[in-house]
């Protein structure tokens, strides 16, 4: 075993040195071009199409450090993007203020419009923000329909910012905090059981946040139905849809909620601190404004004031927009699935290693976590990780606050090969053996 263990070491650095340097030197052919033109075929099909992924995985600039298997911290952006990016922090450096106070604002507002189009809302309810997480502490921070004696309610697998959040506004509004644990392993019944029991054991539930794509296990909350649960108890909800746009199709009316916090960074690909806020204008009324912003009680604009943006950023997202399009969200959506699928169906064969996302198509993307069986603690996830990256250059990352103890994500991108994907059920494999 000792010397099986080697070669699968020796060969996982290798390969990951190998597969790195590809899009890295294509990178100067591709800077300013968009994806070639997808085969035909349904997206399962287009997903499996190497020949094309290999050419969209050369728009990436990948580093040979390792073999990154961490997109959803922020979503690199890819070379087309990239280059857009550097032409729009050129202009407004040059351009300065001039830029800054008389051309910025028409393009911020075609920037927006683009975003609201891709979303299915109108332009009215979207306004950007740096990230989610000030998107979605503007919208509970600044929620005013909670009252002394009521409650406000989240999962064990939402994000621990806004569950922050939600625990500042109950202590300043005189309200409790319900919580509740998502089952595992998660089915679509046994979500919508879970949230059913606790709204009824907490009548005066007024607001619940639900995530939509968890950034801890990859599950995809069923939000339409859970939304649906809520609204039958005049419950308000708010969305933490951080890893949702770009990793799966998004139509923000689909999921029934007034108020949802999104990133452009991640699946999107546009630059480091793009994100946006939606609020249905039914429901504009039930935030307040920002900060004592004196801006229209009628527009959305006076919830969020974050000051001076990054002008460029702002810019790029048309871009990154357009890379995203060029390739279809649908098939993007089909290939990271393909590439979780590869991973994920070697490492349920393991004995000792529980994959904590269900494979149900509705309830992942590409996003999803494992642990080793009986070694839930953080210590023994952050050694997972630590191994995964020292022994076999693969890069991962643990995740805590799960009520049935932390885990190692894994989140494929564009860049990723099936050769990635494999090379992590055999580094598995020797682990899960020790």
């Amino acid at each position: 075993m000792t010397h099986r263990r080697d070669f699968l070491r020796r060969a996982g650095l290798a390969s990951a040195a190998a597969l790195a340097v590809s899009p890295r030197a294509a990178f100067g052919q591709t800077a300013d071009r968009l994806p070639p033109t997808p085969p035909p075929g349904p997206p399962p099909q287009v997903a499996r199409d190497e020949d094309y992924w290999r050419e969209i995985a050369e728009q990436y600039r990948v580093t040979d450090r390792a073999t990154n298997l961490e997109a959803g911290y922020f979503g690199m952006m890819a070379a087309p993007v990239l280059a857009a990016y550097h032409r729009h922090t050129d202009r407004v450096n040059r351009e300065s203020s001039l830029f800054a106070r008389r051309d910025f604002p028409a393009l911020e507002r075609a920037s927006r419009e683009r975003v609201a189009s891709a979303l299915s809302v109108a332009p009215g309810e979207i306004a950007f923000s740096r990230n989610a997480t000030e998107s979605l502490q503007a919208l509970i921070g600044q929620y005013n329909r909670l009252q002394a004696g009521e409650a406000v309610m989240y999962a064990d697998l939402d994000y621990p910012a806004m569950q922050w959040a939600m625990d500042g506004l109950a202590a300043r509004r005189g309200a409790h905090v319900a919580t509740l644990a998502i089952p595992e392993p998660a089915s679509h019944g046994a979500i919508l059981s879970a949230y059913e029991q606790a709204l009824d054991a907490t009548p005066g539930t007024r607001l619940l946040l639900l995530t939509h794509c968890n950034n801890k296990t990859g599950l995809i909350h069923p939000v339409r139905d859970i939304s649906a649960l809520a609204r039958a108890r005049g419950v308000d909800v708010v969305v933490d849809a951080a890893h949702s746009f770009g990793q799966v199709p998004l139509a923000l009316g689909d999921l029934g909620a007034d108020y949802v916090g999104l990133n452009l960074h991640k699946w999107v690909g546009a630059p480091v601190g793009v994100g946006a806020m939606y609020i249905r204008q039914s429901g504009l009324e039930g935030i307040d404004r920002a900060h004592g912003d004196r801006g229209s009680l009628e527009t959305i604009d006076s919830r969020l004031h974050t000051g001076t943006t990054n002008f460029a950023a702002v810019l790029t997202v048309p871009d990154a927009l357009d890379f995203q399009d060029a390739i279809g969200v649908e098939r993007k959506a089909a290939r990271l699935r393909y590439l979780r699928d590869r991973w994920v169906g070697g490492a349920r064969a393991i004995p000792g290693v529980d994959v904590l996302t269900p494979d149900d198509a509705d309830l992942v993307g590409a996003i999803t976590s494992f642990r080793l069986h009986g070694r839930g603690s953080r210590d023994a996830n952050l050694a997972l990780a630590d191994t995964l990256l020292d022994e076999f250059g693969l890069f991962t990352v643990q995740r805590s606050g799960i009520a049935t103890g932390d885990c190692v994500r894994v989140t494929p991108a564009l860049y990723n090969s099936p050769a990635d994907m494999d090379r992590l059920v055999s580094a598995l494999a020797v682990m899960a053996a020790r």
